[in-house]
């Protein structure tokens, strides 16, 4: 009868940590170029001396979900896309760098950029300070160009560029915060190939219908696995009774 405790108990644990996940990636639907975490069930023996007959039930990350999400139009000068690969550079408080797909920018009254998250972003030689300007246009490639208090509006001057990068997926794990860094910790190079459409932002990659079928299907197992346990607790007590009548 253990074992099938054993088994049962094990299996309605994962499913709860499934749940968590799938309603962390829904509570995230909204979220600007949010990149839903994908798991799946596997089984593991329990190691250790005299438990060979034990097996783990494992809820396993599988990573991020690449998908792209839709691009939306907005209409803002400072609301910038990646079109097809790639990503935008940003400072972690800590001073690291990690990467984003949420191009939702804005001009602090210290004249730094960052994104809505707060996240400072990079350009070529570290976070991006801007100086006061009248206009601001963000080229294709990432580059950025004002038009200076008390100038021409006709003349603009480039003052930086952002820094976008297009690292292997492969290379890259999901943080803290949803934010990308490579595996090894270094900084991604630069990638000219990489461009942007501005006045556009990127929605989550969240498919809401699918993630509400896994919330049933997970639901459902974790009922399944409670019923287990019952039937091994209502056999262990039929057995019981039957010793007892010996």
């Amino acid at each position: 009868m253990d074992r099938l405790i054993y088994v049962a108990a094990t299996g309605a644990k994962q499913a709860m940590r499934a749940m968590s996940t799938v309603s962390h990636n829904l509570a995230n639907v909204a979220t600007t170029g949010f990149r839903a975490d994908m798991q799946a069930f596997g089984s593991r023996p329990v190691e250790g001396e005299g438990l060979p007959t034990r097996v783990n039930a494992v809820a396993e990350s599988e990573g991020w979900n690449r998908r792209a999400g839709t691009l939306v139009a907005t209409g803002r000068d400072l609301d910038v896309a990646i079109d097809g690969a790639g990503w935008l550079a940003v400072q972690r408080p800590d001073g690291s760098e990690a990467y984003t797909r949420a191009g939702d920018l804005r001009v602090t009254a210290a004249g730094t950029v960052e994104n809505g998250d707060g996240h400072l972003v990079m350009g070529k030689n570290g976070p991006i300070t801007l100086p006061q300007f009248q206009s601001i246009f963000i080229g294709d490639e990432g580059s950025i160009s004002i038009v200076p208090i008390g100038s021409d509006p006709s003349t603009q001057v480039q003052v930086d560029r952002l820094k976008l990068v297009n690292p292997p997926a492969e290379e890259l794990v999901k943080g803290r915060q949803g934010l990308m860094q490579r595996k090894s910790g270094e900084s991604a190079v630069e990638d000219g190939l990489v461009r942007i459409v501005t006045g556009r932002l990127e929605t989550s990659n969240v498919n809401t219908a699918e993630s509400l079928v896994q919330m049933i299907q997970l639901s459902r197992q974790y009922e399944l696995q409670l019923k287990a346990i019952k039937s091994a607790e209502e056999n262990e007590q039929a057995s019981s009774a039957l010793l007892r009548l010996q």
